[in-house]
């Protein structure tokens, strides 16, 4: 099995973060009009960048050493976080946070600690099989549909304009990228701290610098794993 490392969300935060579509366009060249055609070869794939995470405290270099040691470059697989609060769909139509909830009979885990639940509830309403590039989502408590981002098991997508509503909580969706691994209906989806699977763009991306104040800045760029979304489809992830 995979060793995935999760992106520590909550400590090591960037000043800016963007996660970008690439997609897969190809065309023939220039026609003597000067005209040029272009085909989609396919749905594409994510490019996540953090810009300037600020590391203040040696607790915070070792978890940054900790994670670079982990990864040993490119190769490793590591959960980004992806901060969609500038679309996600709160139900009030405002920034919520997440919050810290007990179950029902007001106990927590075992050490009596609370559990995080965000406030959005997103689920798929149909089978979504590999390689879907439609799908159909049920809002239980969202305000749309259209032009959000969530994740499934760390797959990270993003949906496109409504293509038909079948019932008032239901809406069909084109989704980008392809549908990474099948999604059973009923299935939650993480709108309210999505992630995306990714290598390290560079085997030298975790490098930190460290200068006498020992307050440091640095960049990372991360690119998705789409060989393990391919590896884990062949059965061998």
């Amino acid at each position: 099995m995979a060793n995935i490392i999760r992106w520590p969300a909550k400590l090591l935060v960037p000043a800016r973060a963007m996660a970008s579509q690439v997609a897969f366009s190809r065309g023939g060249g220039k026609s003597l009009g000067g005209i040029e055609r272009n085909i989609r070869t396919d749905r594409g794939f994510w490019r996540v960048s953090m810009t300037d995470v600020s590391v203040r405290t040696r607790a915070m270099r070792r978890v940054w050493n900790t994670i670079a040691t982990d990864l040993a470059g490119k190769a490793g697989l590591v959960a980004v976080p992806v901060w969609a609060f500038d679309s996600a769909p709160y139900p009030s139509g405002e920034r919520e946070r997440e919050a810290l909830v007990t179950f029902d009979d007001d106990t927590g885990f075992d050490d009596d600690s609370a559990f995080i639940q965000g406030s959005i509830n997103v689920e798929m309403a149909t089978y979504a099989p590999l390689g879907a590039t439609v799908i159909t989502v049920r809002l239980i408590n969202a305000a749309a549909a259209a032009g959000i981002r969530f994740s499934y098991q760390d797959a990270l997508y993003q949906t496109g304009r409504v293509l038909a509503q079948p019932s008032e909580t239901t809406f069909q969706v084109p989704v980008f990228p392809a549908i990474r691994q099948a999604i059973p209906a009923g299935a939650q989806l993480e709108c309210d701290a999505p992630t995306c699977l990714c290598h390290l763009s560079d085997d030298r991306g975790m490098d930190l610098p460290l200068n006498n104040t020992e307050i440091d800045v640095a960049s990372v760029e991360f690119v998705e794993a789409v060989d393990y979304w391919n590896d884990l489809a062949l059965g061998v992830a």
